[in-house]
Order: C-alpha cells, then structure tokens, then sequence
C-alpha cells in the first residue's frame, strides 16, 4: 500500500516504463490481432489502457485532460504508444499537484465498495498490469516476441544459460 504520494510515484514509474516497452514492440498491422473473432483487437486493448488513465483519474476527483475522440482506435501503434507516455506523465503531475500524502488515507466509493486513494491508485495499476498481460499475449499471437515483463520471453532465456526454458 502507498504511505505517500512518492512511494506511489515510484511503482508509477517502473509500470509505466514496462508498459512503454510493450506498447513500441506493436507495430500497426499487429493492431487488428485478436484473441477470438468477436473479441477487442489489441489495438483496442492498448488503447483502453491508455485513454483509460485520465478518465478513472477524473472519476476519483483529479483534474486531467481526457482523451478527445478516445473511441476511435488509431491505426498507428507509434501513436497509442506516443499517447500512453504523454497520459502517464501527465497522470504523474496530476497526482502530485492535487493530492498529498493524507490525500491517499482519504476514502471514496470506488466500484461499490469503499476504498482509499491508496487503494484506487493501486488498482490503476492492476488495470494496467492486466490489459498489459492481455497485449502480450495478442503480440505473440500476432507473431510479435513480446517485451519480457516480469522475465525474459522465451526467446531470451538462452542469454541465461537455459537452452530449455521451463514450460
């Protein structure tokens, strides 16, 4: 949990790093991939996951500029990853200029349940972290190596002496 606003800051920085790198391994014909034939394409995923800062940030009372015409998935992956950067410094200052550490031990309703600021920021992230996981997937189904997240694809444990990566 997040005491203050720069332990927050932190977790911020390093998802959001690991998210860019997912987001510039797209290229724009892997936009259209999709897991099933009615489902979201990875363009629209990532862009979700993009456009959806500002927005779940406003929900929770911060003044941020949300995404004009956020329903239109754009074709270019450089642009959503562009975008993703701008929205996540963006969402930095936000919080840093309108909220304080005793902000974070305040509590709203936050999907019919009560919850700290703490607890919605943390749960930014997990929605980032989730669709993240959902884009990997759609990269490699696309025949993209995604970007090793948590650990190497595997593609890359060889560089750690493993010839045979566990399954």
């Amino acid at each position: 949990m997040y005491i203050t606003i720069a332990d927050f800051i932190r977790e911020w920085n390093r998802e959001a790093t690991l998210t860019e790198k997912v987001l510039d391994g797209l290229t724009d014909e892997s936009l259209q991939q999709k897991v099933y034939q009615e489902g979201r394409t990875l363009g629209r995923i990532a862009w979700h996951l993009t456009t959806n800062i500002p927005e779940y940030l406003a929900h929770f009372g911060l003044k941020v500029d949300e995404v004009k015409h956020k329903e239109e998935v754009p074709t270019s992956a450089k642009e959503i990853a562009d975008t993703f950067k701008d929205l996540s410094s963006a969402a930095t200052k936000a919080i840093e200029e309108q909220w304080t550490d005793e902000s974070l031990r305040e509590v709203q309703t936050a999907f019919g349940r009560e919850e700290s600021n703490a607890q919605i920021l943390m749960g930014l992230i997990k929605h980032i972290v989730h669709h993240r996981g959902q884009a990997t997937i759609l990269m490699r189904q696309a025949g993209i190596k995604p970007f090793g997240v948590y650990g190497p694809p595997k593609e890359d444990w060889i560089h750690l002496g493993v010839e045979n990566p566990p399954l």
